[in-house]
């Protein structure tokens, strides 16, 4: 069905005329000129993400559901990592002809299956019409406790440095998948030449669907906050990892005034990443700490707390704060030292 034989408002309620409020604080959602919010005893946390074609994301090998997903977990991401409980979101589409009522149902499902996970609210937004492609952009609201709060220049000198989870995967499932899509576009284009049609091309995906999920079905750890706050252990700083490892320590050095020394040998890194990043002809580790799109939690916790950070599942001791004079240090797994340096991913560098 064509957008337009709907209109904006028709558009709207197809798509939100069964979302039903999940949280107290959401007094009033969709259906008026603002969203109505009470929250009496805590601090609002808000974030805003873009997300544009051809920038952050291709159609060509991300569909519409697992492209509502993971626009909605990038956002409830950002509040976990304020050690926040994410509790309503709202969504602004800029959408072209070529896109469906169907595909914006799809998009619509993605987006509210990552909500009902961490049960949060859908309660408004925009939607209007693009010459260019499709644009996205979420605002995720989020409440915590003025003491909770975690930013990002709270480390301190001898604090260690954690990650959750494993990083770089989503990294080489992109290049996994730029790689298979030049391979069907070489494919076209020599069919083409010859007069033939199409070839029936199927992806060599095999053995890397984990590189695949990293990349295509993003996960906000949310699980890792309720862990830290079942072993009383509050972060003295924290982010989420984004735009890749070094370069958000670096954010975190920087605000806080401090140094850092990481170990090459306790990066976390899944097998799957590894080997994909042999076949590319890749350095693993600079995979890891540049290649962006982990969104694992980056935390620094006080030195009494080792004992529980080891205990932790799925979090790993990488290295430790310093003094701000002893700079930003990669010890790598000969022992020798590198300055470390933030090569993540700018979206304006040219």
């Amino acid at each position: 069905m064509e957008i337009a034989k709907l209109g904006e408002f028709g558009l709207i309620d197809r798509l939100t005329k069964d979302i039903k409020p999940q949280n107290k604080a959401t007094k009033y959602g969709v259906g008026d000129d603002c969203a109505v919010l009470h929250y009496p005893d805590s601090e609002v946390l808000v974030t805003t993400d873009m997300l544009m074609e051809g920038v952050h994301f291709d159609l060509t090998y991300i569909d519409m559901e697992h492209l509502g997903w993971k626009s909605a977990m990038v956002n409830i991401s950002d509040i976990f990592a304020m050690n926040g409980i994410p509790r309503q979101l709202t969504v602004s589409l800029a959408v072209s002809k070529r896109f469906t009522v169907e595909d914006l149902e799809q998009f619509y499902q993605g987006l509210r299956l990552a909500c009902d996970k961490w049960n949060v609210d859908i309660v408004g937004g925009d939607t209007t019409s693009s010459y260019t492609g499709l644009a996205i952009s979420i605002t995720c609201i989020g409440e915590a406790r003025k003491e909770n709060i975690v930013y990002r220049n709270g480390a301190k000198e001898t604090d260690l440095i954690c990650v959750s989870g494993d990083l770089g995967a989503a990294y080489m499932g992109l290049q996994l998948l730029e790689r298979e899509k030049a391979v069907f576009y070489q494919m076209v284009d020599e069919a083409k030449k010859k007069g033939r049609p199409a070839p029936d091309f199927q992806p060599d995906f095999a053995g890397k669907e984990y590189l695949l999920q990293r990349q295509l079905k993003t996960e906000a750890r949310g699980d890792i906050i309720q862990r830290l706050h079942e072993a009383n252990i509050r972060p003295t700083a924290m982010m989420d990892i984004s735009d890749g490892l070094s370069s958000e320590l670096m954010h975190i050095c920087t605000q806080s005034h401090v140094g850092c020394r990481i170990f090459e040998k306790q990066i976390p890194i899944d097998y799957q990443t590894a080997v994909m990043a042999e076949e590319l002809n890749m350095n693993v580790t600079t995979c890891a700490l540049n290649g962006g799109e982990d969104y694992e939690l980056l935390f620094t916790v006080p030195i009494g707390d080792h004992e529980k950070i080891e205990a932790m599942e799925d979090v790993k001791l990488i290295g430790h704060i310093t003094k701000e004079s002893l700079g930003h240090i990669l010890v790598t797994r000969d022992d020798q030292e590198f300055e470390l340096k933030a090569q993540g991913w700018n979206p304006l560098q040219k």
